[in-house]
């Protein structure tokens, strides 16, 4: 794939994505943690370009939200769906949804949404989701019992880039082999010359040791599942809970994953225990056991009466005589069992098996002495050969459980993105379920643009109130009208319903009604109140605006919300009235909240629909309202329904005459 081609992506960008493995493949998906791991690519950046990949497939130019409101609708539906995801790749993955005029791309999210809502956000799940995290590759791996070892140039540069992990050493013949084994527990010769030469220690031949990587440092498959063991876990019990066909055996991943610590050691083998903790121990146990030893000795001297007969009295003064020769003649028991239970002590302690003993009992000598003292070089071969046996053992069992989890990683790695694009799709199912929603129907506006929209039992999740407090709206336009009605009676509200539905539905994602039918838009303008009449230079700006949405797009949505208040009423009037007729000439869709109803259209060159928010009274000084406009219909203002009050409960006729004025 030629990455450069998305929109938004440059050569350092695309240099990122070319070190991915699956970069195709996540650009496909709209995998944004995937695409997140390029060098130098956060998670907001990766959406962005994902969204790029998906426009430049559906042939989409990212003109649909045409104008900064069309944009806050959209952002308030982005967050009314991340508010019901419970992972952060969820709230990302969301970010690749948005609208379009795209067929191919609405109905391909259409399908995904048909789909998600019949998805049962039960609670385990959701609290299952809580622990899962897209898998990160492992890091600052260093492994120092183990190297590898080459008489070639080249092999020696290829293998240190291919195994940072490892010192690469440079020998020359078997006995550089050699002089490496004994510094190192397990030695990995990569050139076939070394085949068959008999060297002492843990020396391998492996010439295609780069073809078989977990085989030679095992401890990259642990590092990436100790590092993400609890993400794993997570998604084992998502699949579970959501009752999903989970790609492996999860009592077996289980209990692989069992016999891995945080650190990526392993764990639960009580021979590689026993090894480890004799490591550990080793110092202490001869410790103690000299001191049993001596111990005995010398409460067997207290016991014993020795009787020292002249000769040997003056050879202990006159020659410097040893005490051991005495100890040797009169204690020679009592020492050998001062030994036996220092060596019996030790290989307890240290729970040595027959081979290791050989060496334990060595390190106290037959020959008596006081104090009984042990030998420093035998505790330091008995200390080496644990270590060694320690590291084989412990180098078998993470080959062993590599190979293991090896074939497990891909299943894993699907069963974690499962769990996570389901977060996604239950987002979708609470947001269908939170606001009663439905998925719209479209018509051919293709080959009837203005046909515009229609929209029954639409609630807004957008108000200031709760959704259930919420009214139910009525509405459906199609070419252009005016909207009215009292001051707050709704009409903004209707607008942002209007426009809520359709970024949705252009989203290919359900909508808060009962039923919803409306063309595919090619475009959304909104244009939100005013505040204030604009200056001359900013009057100017904002018919360039309206001047450029004239041209172009036959079924554009056009949302304007009291367009008079940018200069004079009577100039409003006229200023709306045109641009109304060009609208009309392009059979666009547009709906105008307007006060200049009459105004307006009798400026207009062409008979405009008027619909109307009517207000059926007042209550305790509160309007009360229809909140579905009537059609063709000018609804009554604020002023006139409070002087029809006035007039019903005064009869000296002065606001009788004032309503004649309406």
């Amino acid at each position: 794939m030629e990455f450069e081609a998305i929109p938004g992506v440059g050569e350092k960008t695309a240099e990122a994505l070319s070190e991915l493995d699956d970069a195709e493949r996540a650009l496909a998906d709209g995998d944004v943690a995937a695409l997140a791991r390029a060098p130098g690519l956060t998670e907001g950046r990766a959406a962005a370009i994902a969204r790029g990949a998906i426009r430049r497939r559906h042939d989409d130019d990212g003109r649909f939200l045409a104008t900064d409101r069309a944009r806050e609708v959209y952002r308030d539906v982005l967050s009314l769906l991340r508010e019901r995801t419970v992972t952060t790749y969820a709230e990302k993955r969301l970010e690749t949804f948005f609208p379009t005029a795209s067929a191919s791309r609405i109905e391909e999210v259409r399908a995904f949404t048909e789909s998600a809502m019949e998805r049962d956000p039960d609670p385990a799940v959701l609290a299952a989701l809580d622990g899962v995290e897209p898998l990160e590759p492992a890091s600052g791996i260093r492994v120092r019992e183990r190297c590898l070892a080459t008489a070639d140039a080249e092999r020696y540069a290829a293998a240190k880039e291919a195994f940072p992990e490892l010192s690469v050493e440079v020998v020359e013949d078997a006995r550089g082999l050699s002089e490496l084994a004994r510094s190192y527990a397990t030695v990995v010769a990569l050139d076939e010359a070394f085949a068959g030469v008999d060297v002492e220690g843990d020396v391998r031949v492996r010439p295609d040791a780069a073809e078989h990587p977990d085989e030679i440092v095992p401890e990259r498959v642990l590092a990436f599942f100790a590092q993400n063991r609890e993400r794993i876990r997570a998604a084992a019990d998502v699949h579970e809970a959501a009752e999903l066909d989970a790609s492996c055996d999860l009592d077996s991943l289980r209990d692989a994953l069992s016999r891995l610590d945080d650190d990526g050691t392993i764990v639960g083998d009580e021979e590689l225990d026993r090894l480890t903790n004799a490591v550990d121990d080793v110092d202490a146990a001869v410790s103690t056991a000299e001191s049993v030893a001596n111990d005995h000795l010398r409460d067997a001297i207290r016991e014993r009466d020795v009787t020292i007969e002249g000769t040997d009295f003056l050879s202990l003064v006159e020659q410097g005589a040893r005490v051991d020769s005495l100890l040797s003649r009169e204690l020679e028991d009592q020492y050998a069992d001062a030994v036996a239970t220092a060596r019996e002590h030790l290989i307890e302690s240290l729970s040595l098996r027959p081979e290791e003993a050989d060496i334990a009992t060595r390190v106290f000598s037959d020959d008596p002495s006081f104090p009984v003292d042990y030998d420093e070089e035998l505790v330091s071969r008995l200390r080496s050969e644990l270590k060694a046996g320690r590291d084989r053992r412990a180098v078998r069992l993470k080959r062993e459980l590599a190979a293991d989890l090896s074939a497990l990683r891909e299943p894993v790695g699907e069963m974690v993105s499962n769990a996570l694009e389901l977060d996604v799709e239950l987002a979708v199912s609470r947001f269908a379920r939170d606001f009663d929603c439905v998925m719209p129907t479209f018509t051919d506006g293709d080959t009837a643009p203005g046909t515009g929209f229609a929209i029954e039992g639409g609630q807004s999740p957008l108000l200031d109130v709760s959704f259930e407090a919420a009214e139910p709206v009525d509405y459906g336009v199609s070419g252009v009208t005016l909207l009215s009605g009292v001051n707050s009676g709704g009409k903004t509200s209707t607008l942002d319903l209007v426009a809520l539905v359709v970024v949705l539905a252009q989203m290919g994602l359900p909508v808060p009604a009962e039923r919803v039918e409306l063309e595919r838009f090619s475009e959304l303008h909104y244009y939100a109140k005013s505040q204030g009449t604009l200056d001359a230079g900013a009057f100017e700006s904002t018919l360039r605006d309206f001047r450029e949405l004239v041209d172009g797009e036959s079924n554009r949505l056009v949302l304007v919300d009291e367009l008079e208040s940018i200069t004079e009423p009577g100039a409003s009037a006229k200023i709306i009235a045109g641009i109304l007729e060009a609208l009309d000439d392009q059979a666009a869709t547009a709906v105008f909240v307007s006060h200049l109803a009459d105004e307006i259209r009798e400026a207009a060159g062409f008979t405009v629909a008027v619909d109307g928010i009517e207000a059926v009274g007042l209550e305790n000084g509160e309007l009360v309202v229809n909140r579905s406009p009537v059609k063709d219909h000018l609804a009554r203002s604020t002023p006139e329904l409070i002087v029809e009050k006035l007039a019903g409960e005064d009869g000296s006729g002065f606001y009788d005459r004032l309503l004649e004025k309406f």
